[in-house]
């Protein structure tokens, strides 16, 4: 719809509303005009590494205060110039209308379904804003800045990307021809101050005796999986997990965009890499995980086990690196075991169900299962085994699960919490040999609701 169209929909409101509605829809085709002229104007300028950042913005103000007295059309007083100058000023040194919300600490997701449609998480919950890209062109400048900035790139050839900000916050976008409607954002925020275990005990994602327990069994090197669903917590769990490991040992993490943020002194980041234009150059995550066995690590950290690079963290975990962690997407612990077996098989290695299912039994220790409730919370449900095989069956064991029987409360937040089964696992003894006790109290089974 053009400008007239729309001022011309906006005078059918009556009265003031309609004052205000051609006033802003004035204002917004002012921001558009401006924001076009500034960036023609400076041209490559805006991408001067040379430049510090004091100098491009006041050079994109002195261009702005130019291209504004230029125009004559919407009178303004000067605090709402003064506001348009800001705006246009983020817009362009900044991520846009999306910048405020990058910055409050209470949103930890950014989806933008279009350049008229931005919704935001908060504690949970989706919250839709009232926040405008001007078009789909300013949208996809805002993308093409973020991807650019790690090297990434996105055109009709790549219309899909993943990325991530200078803070390790995740991105993704999607462009024309996929996003119909698009183009598409979607920024998972990285929190300022990395969560701590105390946060996680805090906010009820676990108890403090879960919280020792976790603790004992990763410095005791155990072969950990974290899993859950999209958006569940599972980095922000992995990388709480990471900081128990002791200093001193050489950590190699493995990831599509680096997100684990670890504290200790021997750390080395590997990180994937797309094809280029031509559709070479491209290093995957199983190309990393091989690479990394002849890195000399203790401990091998992968982001996400998502395809054929499960069958060689498997053979990792199962030829002396122990105390290796990473996460994968499932509904529970034994849909866990089926995604592995499933990623093991996308190796492309004709192996049978049952070599594949002594591999995953030999190789992973403990399944530790987070789920976002319905709440909005973030909680552990599941500390579960893998005790060993039963015929052609892999058996789990419960050491910890979630009470979902002691119900809600008036503002329908759960008061459940995680609860001891009564089963001492199976690997204490191997915790024994690392002169870690786990103490016999905090397995002692506690009554679930309806029993």
């Amino acid at each position: 719809m053009s400008l007239a169209d729309r001022v011309k929909a906006a005078t059918d409101v009556d009265g003031e509303s309609a004052i205000d509605a051609k006033r802003e829809l004035s204002r917004q085709e002012l921001r558009r005009k401006l924001h076009y002229k500034v960036v023609e104007g400076l041209g490559q300028t805006l991408y001067d590494q040379q430049m510090t950042d004091a100098e491009l913005k006041l050079r994109v103000m002195e261009m702005l205060e130019w291209a504004l007295d230029q125009e004559q059309s919407v009178p303004l007083a000067r605090a709402d110039r003064l506001s348009l100058l800001q705006e246009i000023a983020d817009d362009v040194l900044g991520y846009g209308p999306i910048d405020p919300y990058l910055a409050d600490p209470e949103v930890t997701e950014v989806m933008v379904n279009g350049p008229h449609s931005v919704w935001v998480e908060r504690h949970g919950r989706l919250h839709k804003t009232e926040t405008r890209f001007v078009d789909a062109t300013h949208l996809e400048r805002i993308i093409d800045k973020i991807v650019g900035q790690v090297g990434r790139r996105i055109d009709e050839s790549t219309p899909m990307v993943d990325a991530r900000l200078p803070d390790g916050s995740r991105v993704n976008a999607v462009i024309h021809p996929l996003a119909i409607g698009g183009p598409f954002l979607t920024i998972r925020k990285f929190a300022v101050d990395p969560f701590t275990v105390e946060d996680l005990v805090s906010n009820h994602t676990m108890s403090e005796q879960v919280a020792g327990l976790l603790r004992r069994t990763v410095q005791g090197r155990l072969n950990i999986i974290v899993s859950g669903a999209t958006g569940s917590g599972k980095t922000t769990l992995l990388n709480v997990l990471s900081n128990f490991i002791p200093d001193g040992e050489r950590i190699i993490t493995v990831e599509d965009a680096a997100e684990v943020q670890l504290n200790q002194i021997h750390v080395l980041s590997l990180e994937s890499r797309p094809p280029n234009i031509e559709g070479v150059g491209e290093v995957n995550i199983r190309d990393l995980v091989r690479n990394t066995l002849r890195m000399r690590p203790d401990r091998i950290i992968v982001g996400e086990v998502r395809g054929g690079e499960a069958l060689d963290m498997l053979q990792a975990m199962n030829t002396g690196h122990d105390g290796s962690l990473t996460t994968v997407h499932s509904n529970s612990p034994r849909d866990t075991l089926a995604r592995v077996e499933t990623m093991v098989l996308m190796a492309g290695m004709d192996l049978p169900i049952r070599a594949i299912r002594e591999q995953v039994a030999s190789a992973i220790d403990l399944i530790v299962h987070v789920h976002r409730l319905r709440d909005g919370t973030r909680r552990v449900t599941h500390v579960t085994e893998v005790v060993g095989m039963e015929g052609d069956i892999i058996t789990l064991q419960d050491i910890m699960l979630f009470d979902y029987g002691m119900g809600v409360d008036d503002e329908g937040r759960y008061v459940g919490h995680l609860k001891a089964t009564g089963i001492r696992p199976a690997f204490s003894e191997h915790l024994d040999n690392y002169g870690i006790e786990l103490p016999a109290d905090l397995f002692a089974p506690e009554p679930f609701a309806g029993q």
